[in-house]
C-alpha cells in the first residue's frame, strides 16, 4: 500500500520521530513522510512511534492508499526532501 504519513510532535521529540519514520517512509516536506509500505511494516512503524509520542500532546495521519493508480502529485514552488544520496 502507499501511505502519506503527516506528523504534529512537540519539538523535544520530532527529531525521533523522524527518524524513525525515514526507516520506512521518505522524507518529502516538513511533517510529511510518504511512500510505499507493507501492512507488516506500517504496524511496525506504529508501534516504534507510540513508544516515543504522548499521545496526549502529539498527533500523527496516516493517509492510506491501496495503489498509485489514480493518485497523481503536483508539487509547487521548491521540491523539499527526496531520497538522499550519500557519496
Amino acid at each position: 500500500m502507499y501511505v502519506i504519513m503527516v506528523y504534529d510532535i512537540k519539538e523535544e521529540r520530532v527529531n525521533k520521530v523522524l527518524k524513525i519514520a525515514r526507516k520506512y517512509l521518505t522524507w518529502v516536506q516538513n511533517s510529511v513522510l510518504e511512500g510505499e509500505i507493507t501492512r507488516a511494516k506500517l504496524a511496525s512503524l506504529k508501534t516504534e512511534l507510540k513508544d516515543v509520542i504522548k499521545e496526549e500532546e502529539d498527533s500523527i495521519i496516516f493517509y492510506k492508499l491501496r495503489s498509485t493508480r489514480y493518485f497523481n502529485k503536483e508539487t509547487m514552488g521548491t521540491e523539499k526532501g527526496g531520497e538522499d544520496i550519500f557519496l
